[in-house]
């Protein structure tokens, strides 16, 4: 046998990284009668949020169109955040939604939808219990600490159509991680890291909350999504500090997500204060 040389940028140097197998998905997950309607997987690209929403404004591809990528070497997390990973490390991947029986207002709901989706399904999958910081981290416990392993970004694509953008850390390493704050699967003691049945089992939860939530009109409470995602929330119940635009803050404890997904802050001056966009810092315990 010749010696294994690493620079040899080859596919399939990391034997622990298996390449997903796309015609094994696209088996498992495109059948009659059921939201997906193509899985494409590329070995590389920017960001597979930005390559869809492109393909949707085009009219080049219809709801239930997933695409994922091997590696993602722009992707975006909020507030224009990078985030990449090694080849093969994770689950990147984008889906098109197109929720016409919803009203736009309740839109909002999407991202939190898809954060009780991946938790759901990766509870199921990896045996890694998955908690969601708002309004869209996937946290996982590493030796006794919170840690991010994922995130969802939800972007509009033309009147009609959501894009919904997740990144999840599967099997990176301690010295691969981007900021301490960071984990992984792995790290959490995942009992299985094997990519496709992690993806299929996602991607299955999904469409399972969001059927529920179109059939519901979006009502988050009727179709128990508001109740779900209260309960999978790590924020809820914590003294937490809101960075706001225009360099406001508000600092109190989160007491419940509203009706429009809202975070609901109580101040010290005895305020509830509804927050709909900013970041969010958990405190610790005093």
């Amino acid at each position: 046998m010749t010696p294994h040389n690493a620079s040899d940028d080859s596919r399939w140097s990391d034997l622990d990284r298996p390449p997903l197998n796309a015609a094994a998905l696209r088996r498992a997950l495109v059948r009659e009668g059921s939201l997906y309607r193509e899985v494409d997987v590329v070995q590389r690209t920017g960001s597979t949020n930005a390559d869809l929403v492109a393909r949707a404004v085009a009219g080049a591809a219809g709801e239930g169109t997933v695409l994922v990528a091997e590696e993602q070497t722009a992707g975006k997390g909020r507030l224009d955040r990078r985030w990449t990973a090694p080849p093969r490390s994770g689950l990147f991947f984008s889906v098109l939604l197109r929720p016409a029986e919803v009203p736009v207002a309740r839109w909002g709901w999407l991202p939190l939808l898809t954060g009780v989706a991946v938790a759901t399904g990766l509870s199921r999958a990896a045996g890694v219990d998955t908690a969601l910081k708002w309004p869209n981290d996937l946290l996982v416990t590493v030796g006794g600490e919170e840690r991010k392993a994922g995130g969802i970004l939800a972007e509009r694509a033309g009147e009609d159509g959501v894009v919904i953008g997740v990144g999840i850390n599967v099997t990176l390493r301690a010295d691969e991680l981007p900021v301490p704050q960071a984990g992984s699967l792995a790290l959490a003691g995942a009992v299985g890291t094997d990519r496709d049945p992690l993806l299929r089992a996602v991607l299955r939860s999904l469409e399972d909350w969001y059927g529920r939530w179109r059939a519901a009109g979006g009502d988050p409470s009727a179709g128990g999504l508001q109740e779900a995602y209260a309960a999978g929330c790590a924020t809820l119940g914590r003294a937490v500090r809101a960075e706001l635009p225009g360099d406001r803050a508000i600092v109190g404890e989160a007491v419940a997500v509203d009706g429009d997904g809202r975070l609901v802050i109580a101040t010290e001056a005895g305020v509830q204060e509804p927050v709909g966009a900013g970041d969010i810092v958990h405190l610790r315990p005093a």
